[in-house]
């Protein structure tokens, strides 16, 4: 008898572990990119066309993740920006995410919050100091990384400001690219 609990023992405790960790590794982000672009130039009739700055530019940050499991419902993505000194602070809710290693989440710094935080000067790649992006599922964070090597949570004791990190949805680059980016919850107004 003892024989067989030790066998069951030795069977069940591997798979409980290997159980808990697949959760952790559900999703992971596996790249972290960003850019200065210029705002999206549209062409349409019945109205009069204001043209845009082309010399003003938008932060795009881009986040690649994997996902594991063959659909999940909805995960949130939170943006922590430091730029300039300054810890920007954003979060979309993205829902019908699909398995795969190619699936993305994106947001948006103005180019009037830019300047506000650059403090008038010419903003450049080295004005954003670090990233750091999580992924929370239900409230548990499930994976976090960052742009530059830093410790985890370095901006955990930063003062934030949110309200200036936007979804794409909130942005002139909402039509574009409805396929590269996972559907973005709506919200309940």
């Amino acid at each position: 008898m003892k024989a067989n609990s030790l066998l069951l023992l030795f069977i069940f405790v591997p798979l409980i572990a290997g159980a808990q960790t697949r959760a952790a590794t559900d999703f992971q982000i596996t790249k972290i990119t960003k850019n200065l672009i210029s705002t999206p130039q549209f062409a349409y009739t019945g109205g009069e066309q204001h043209p845009t700055n082309q010399r003003d530019r938008w932060l795009e940050v881009e986040v690649e993740f994997a996902a594991a499991p063959a659909l999940t419902d909805e995960l949130t993505f939170k943006y922590y920006i430091l730029f300039n000194g300054n810890l920007l602070t954003g979060e979309v809710t993205h829902v019908n995410i699909p398995a795969g290693r190619e699936n993305r989440s994106v947001m948006y710094i103005s180019p009037l919050a830019l300047s506000r935080f650059g403090n008038n000067r010419p903003i450049t790649a080295n004005s954003c100091q670090n990233i750091a992006v999580q992924i929370v599922q239900q409230g548990a964070v499930t994976n976090e990384i960052s742009l530059t090597r830093a410790p985890a949570q370095w901006f955990a004791t930063l003062p934030q400001i949110s309200g200036f990190v936007l979804n794409k949805n909130e942005t002139p680059f909402g039509p574009l690219y409805w396929d590269r980016y996972e559907q973005i919850k709506a919200s309940s107004h």
